[in-house]
């Protein structure tokens, strides 16, 4: 590996602990529940199974190949969702990074197996007239993956049945800022049906909003 190269992952693996304090200080996770990927080239990078973020240093980062479930050698155990972080990368070229987590009204929802609808146009981040829910089973199972690679088929974002969420992003740092819009969408539409009746966007006006989103936010290189 060259100095750069070098150099250059010890950066991903940083903001890989980063985004995972983050998460946790936001209060978009709460403990080791949440976990993070990053591809770089034909491997991704994922935080190991049940170590407090706190005590995360760059070298405990995961390193996993994409073409089967083998880690490199001399490593951490990776989270125990490594399948379906691997699955989707396979799955999605464009993705460069996957944000899994437990938040609580993404996770109030899942218990109750509710999609999300379109209830407000912040719908469009997750690439269409809903957030669906990804069908139950077991955590860190091959049936999880296949069920969550369903879901997110035609979409940067799904919950997941009794379990929590997990989205996308072209960059870690959008994949992160999608996480925050889930929690802030099902949580506004929570807080609507407990009010009244939630007013959704017809097909047009969902279609309309996801060309206005094409471009929307800033990429960076994370």
């Amino acid at each position: 590996m060259t100095s750069k190269a070098y150099s250059d992952t010890l950066i991903l693996r940083q903001a890989i602990i980063d985004a995972c304090l983050e998460m946790n200080q936001s209060g978009i996770n709460q403990g080791t529940s949440g976990n993070i990927s990053v591809r770089t080239g034909d491997q991704m990078l994922i935080t190991p199974s049940g170590v407090p973020y706190e005590k995360l240093t760059p070298e405990m980062i995961v390193t996993m190949p994409l073409d089967d479930g083998t880690p490199v050698s001399g490593q951490m155990k990776p989270s125990s969702e490594w399948r379906f972080h691997r699955d989707i990368l396979r799955a999605k070229p464009e993705a460069h990074a996957v944000v899994h987590a437990h938040p609580v009204y993404c996770t109030a929802l899942a218990m109750n197996r509710q999609e999300i609808p379109a209830c407000h146009y912040m719908i469009a981040a997750f690439g269409g007239a809903t957030v669906p829910v990804a069908g139950y089973a077991l955590f860190g199972t091959d049936g999880l993956s296949a069920n969550v690679c369903n879901a997110l088929q035609d979409r940067s974002g799904c919950l997941m049945a009794n379990h929590g969420a997990v989205v996308i992003g072209d960059t870690l740092e959008r994949a992160l800022w999608r996480m925050v819009e889930l929690e802030t969408l099902a949580k506004g539409y929570s807080v609507s049906l407990s009010i009244g009746t939630p007013q959704i966007l017809s097909a047009s006006e969902v279609a309309e909003t996801l060309v206005a989103f094409a471009d929307y936010g800033l990429k960076t290189e994370l």
